[in-house]
């Protein structure tokens, strides 16, 4: 990224062209870094706020969770569009200059660009104080780590910071989600210290968007992603199951997912959520709430119709699933030697659970009757994870730290093991390492 504002706006305006999905032009501009009205006015880092995650919802979102999501297969892509059918073949016939590697890599550049502007400039505003200020730089700080987590998913190196005056160094992906649990953790002191106040509640973050309860569940994922068992326990603990939190959309900014399944149709989801035969539970109603007949076969796989939080414009999209957090305590109990029984009960309120969810998303399963061995017992949670965590952005990474059967020899469950690095930024940054074989 020699030059990060030239190569933003290529990014952005190329995504805009090619998938014409979630691009909203109306955003405050964060490549006018020299913007006084917007980077040193109370009203602009409010808009800039906004604008952050309207442009994360819209357009970020959808590279994190559609172009993994094919890469995880989950989804399938059905179009002729080249891009697409690169992003489903994965393996060697993926290139570098494919248009969704690209995207993807983009539009996190963009969400940490908006993000380290308003950490720079949000503290020298005196207009701007107390828990209008803590909630403004909590938020910024958990987009930041949200991009740096999406970077960690599809990429072996990335850049932990942008650069508007030189070409950025690219870090270990270890690095990169140690920087994202980093950034949680400053905004959770923020907000700790500083309760966000109803005019941030009320000017950035909205009745739908639930802060504190997002910051504590990307942090307890991270923090299983990174093998910190314990710290994982103790952040999934402070979430409230209760609660929701969501990104909403309107006929104006419609949902993205909606946008590229339904309306240019280039992706459909695999039957079964994309699992092996022997790794799906029939009864599961979870799968009639994320997905509806008829099905049908394409090129060798049967694909389904999209439903649950994507099959209209105006649905909102989960922040995270309540229930991912019983998950990740179960899951870092067992990979901590820990209650084998109380692992299995968290599983079983995943499994059994009719009512309650706060999203309804309920699995209505028996009880789990297998072996509870440390070994079958997180099987079963990559299970659950593959149903109840459907098109959430995981499912790639999960089938790497499940160690399941992976590229070159089987694509069953992902087909590539990390993304190329895009010719742009290649192009641009001689600090761009080599690509990974696959």
């Amino acid at each position: 990224m020699k030059n990060i504002a030239s190569y933003l706006k290529v990014g952005l305006l190329s995504g805009c062209l090619l998938l014409s999905s979630g691009c909203e032009l109306d955003i405050p501009n964060p490549n006018a870094a020299s913007d006084v009205e917007v980077l040193n006015s109370r009203e602009g880092i409010i808009a800039l706020s906004v604008g952050l995650r309207q442009f994360y919802s819209t357009s970020a979102l959808e590279a994190a969770l559609l172009y993994a999501g094919v890469t995880g297969r989950e989804m399938k892509g059905v179009a002729t569009f080249t891009n697409v059918l690169e992003l489903e073949a994965g393996g060697s016939d993926l290139p570098t200059f494919n248009g969704n590697i690209l995207g993807y890599w983009s539009r996190m550049q963009r969400v940490m660009l908006m993000s380290e502007q308003i950490l720079e400039n949000a503290p020298n505003v005196p207009t701007l104080t107390g828990g209008t200020l803590s909630g403004v730089m909590a938020h910024a700080h958990l987009f930041n780590a949200m991009a740096l987590g999406n970077l960690y998913i599809a990429f072996e190196q990335a850049n932990l910071e942008t650069s508007r005056t030189g070409s950025v160094t690219f870090r270990p992906r270890a690095e990169v989600l140690a920087a994202a649990i980093a950034h949680l953790n400053e905004a959770i002191a923020l907000i700790e210290a500083t309760p966000p106040s109803p005019e941030f509640t009320a000017q950035v973050a909205g009745p739908a968007f639930d802060l504190r309860n997002t910051l504590y569940a990307y942090n307890a994922r991270y923090n299983l992603y990174a093998g910190n068992n314990e710290a994982a326990i103790a952040n999934a603990d402070k979430v409230d199951l209760s609660k929701r939190s969501e990104f909403v959309y309107s006929t104006l900014s419609p949902n993205p997912i909606y946008n590229t399944v339904f309306i240019l149709a280039y992706y459909r989801p695999r039957d079964k959520f994309g699992l092996p035969n022997a790794l799906f539970e029939e009864g599961d109603r979870r799968y009639n709430f994320y997905m509806t007949e008829p099905g049908a076969d394409v090129l060798g796989d049967r694909v389904m119709t999209l439903a649950g939080f994507f099959n209209t414009q105006t649905t909102s999209i989960p922040v995270y699933p309540p229930d991912e957090m019983r998950l990740i305590k179960a899951e870092a109990l067992l990979r901590s030697n820990g209650s084998l029984d109380e692992a299995l009960a968290l599983i079983n309120q995943v499994r059994t659970q009719t009512a309650g969810d706060p999203f309804g998303v309920h699995a209505g399963l028996p009880a789990y009757s297998g072996p509870v061995t440390a070994e079958a017992l997180l099987l079963e949670v990559y299970k659950q994870r593959s149903a109840e965590l459907y098109l959430s952005g995981q499912k790639w990474e999960d089938s790497r730290r499940f160690n399941r059967p992976g590229p070159p020899d089987n694509l069953t469950e992902r087909n590539r093991n990390f993304y190329p690095y895009p010719d742009q930024e290649r192009r641009n940054n001689p600090n761009t390492p080599n690509d990974p074989v696959i």
